[in-house]
């Protein structure tokens, strides 16, 4: 509200309030950036969904929205969804929990990219020297067994053997990363 002053007949200092408008473009920004989180929310598992602790009729309007394909009625949910985060004022606490989600996902990603390199390190023609290295940046590692890994997933290689061991690798390696963030 913009004060507007003014005075009266009697001399008398006057005071008018008149309202300003919201800037209907901001408006559609933010409403479109609720919206776009709230179909990010519907790709979720429904376990996920359950996590973020929404009111019981909008987490059930979102598992129904994560089961439509591609309608008009699924907009319509995701519009109403989106008016009732608003409405509640929900959207921060949703926003916080989805890049919560994210970050524990992008985490995940960097493990696993981080076991299958140590994995495919260890198993190369210089499998001692990073076996080496491993156990520099892993002191907990397990050498005897990481070493029996290596040699058995050589083994089931040269014998085309399905990689039974090589997968028990990265799992021990993957563990090992795990710990160590």
């Amino acid at each position: 509200m913009t004060e507007y002053e003014d005075f009266d007949e009697d001399g008398e200092e006057s005071v008018e309030y008149y309202a300003i408008r919201p800037n209907k473009t901001q408006l559609k920004k933010e409403l479109g950036a609720i919206f776009d989180m709230v179909e990010a929310i519907s790709r979720h598992k429904p376990e996920q969904i359950r996590e973020f602790g929404l009111p019981e009729a909008i987490e059930s309007a979102l598992l129904d929205v994560a089961k439509m394909g591609k309608t008009a009625a699924r907009k319509r949910s995701l519009k109403y969804i989106t008016a009732q985060l608003k409405e509640l004022e929900l959207v921060d606490q949703v926003k916080e929990h989805l890049d919560r989600i994210s970050n524990k996902s992008a985490h995940a990603v960097r493990e696993h990219h981080q076991s299958e390199r140590w994995r495919d390190l260890l198993l190369s023609d210089n499998g001692k020297e990073q076996l080496t290295r491993l156990v520099d940046e892993f002191p907990d590692a397990d050498v005897q067994y990481v070493r029996q890994l290596q040699r058995n997933s050589l083994k089931e290689l040269e014998q085309n053997k399905p990689p039974k061991s090589a997968r028990l690798l990265y799992q021990y390696v993957k563990e090992l990363v795990s710990n160590a963030h």
